[in-house]
């Protein structure tokens, strides 16, 4: 039997009563409840515009909650109360993974990884080591000293990924990372994604607008309907610990993909 890592270096997440206005009538979040235990791998679905990045920006602590609180547990909680004294609190232990990979051109793979150590004044031996060992993680090993222009778009994808493993996190956030990939690309870093947090362990959000994604990567499934955003379904998803690319043909896995769908159609989408 496969024993997870520890989820020592892992935090908890809670969203109490979220609501998230913008002002106009754009109401992106309302009434949003969630529970995140440390450690575990929950993707996040729903129509474009449903609010899925508001409410991951709230939890990075990017954005504050018209409405409501976002707790990081053990750590700090980030609540519309201008009184509160964590309001503003940055959080050193979360990384953040965007659609593009928002390289520094003129920056090699290397520096790029390193640069989340460099900004924190790690000194230059330990960020070399530290950004050689998550590039070699990422398979990349072969291409430290190439630039964002001379790499291929899952390779650049890659190097966004290490530049966020770099730190250790203990929340990671993942917005559509892998979205303008091709398929075989995208399937091959959904793999090399779940090995990382089976070895990590680490609190993994992802949001996705793929169906056969959230279900192939995540142990859990957060479904949201049209806007304003509201949690549509919250449902475990049972496909074991280790998932070979053969997994998507199997009986189990369009099962769960189903469910998906049929929340998302009750949703709106």
């Amino acid at each position: 039997m496969h024993t997870l890592p520890s989820t020592h270096n892992a935090v908890g997440v809670e969203v109490r009563g979220v609501r998230r206005d913008f002002g106009g009538g754009v109401v992106a979040l309302d009434g949003i409840d969630l529970n995140v235990m440390a450690g575990e791998f929950v993707a996040i679905l729903g129509p474009s515009g449903c609010g899925k990045s508001t409410l991951l920006r709230l939890i990075a602590g990017l954005d504050v909650p018209t409405e409501g609180a976002v707790s990081v547990r053990t750590a700090v909680t980030r609540s519309a109360d201008p009184s509160d004294p964590w309001r503003s609190h940055r959080i050193p232990w979360i990384a953040y993974v965007f659609q593009d990979a928002h390289l520094l051109p003129w920056r090699n793979v290397m520096h790029n990884v390193a640069l989340p150590l460099e900004l924190r004044g790690v000194a230059r031996g330990e960020r070399t080591t530290r950004a050689t060992r998550v590039i070699e993680v990422v398979g990349l090993a072969d291409f430290a000293r190439k630039y964002p222009a001379q790499l291929s778009g899952g390779m650049r994808m890659r190097v966004s990924l290490a530049r966020a493993l770099v730190t250790d996190p203990q929340l990671l956030l993942l917005d559509e990372p892998f979205a303008a990939l091709d398929e075989i690309t995208r399937a091959q870093l959904d793999q090399q994604l779940r090995r990382l947090w089976i070895e990590r362990r680490m609190t993994v959000l992802f949001v996705t607008h793929s169906i056969t994604e959230a279900a192939f990567l995540a142990d859990r499934a957060i479904v949201m309907s049209r806007r304003p955003g509201r949690v549509v379904l919250d449902t475990p998803i049972d496909l074991g610990l280790e998932r070979p690319d053969a997994l998507r043909g199997d009986a189990s896995f369009a099962r769960q993909t189903r469910t998906l769908l049929e929340a998302l159609q009750r949703g709106g989408a």
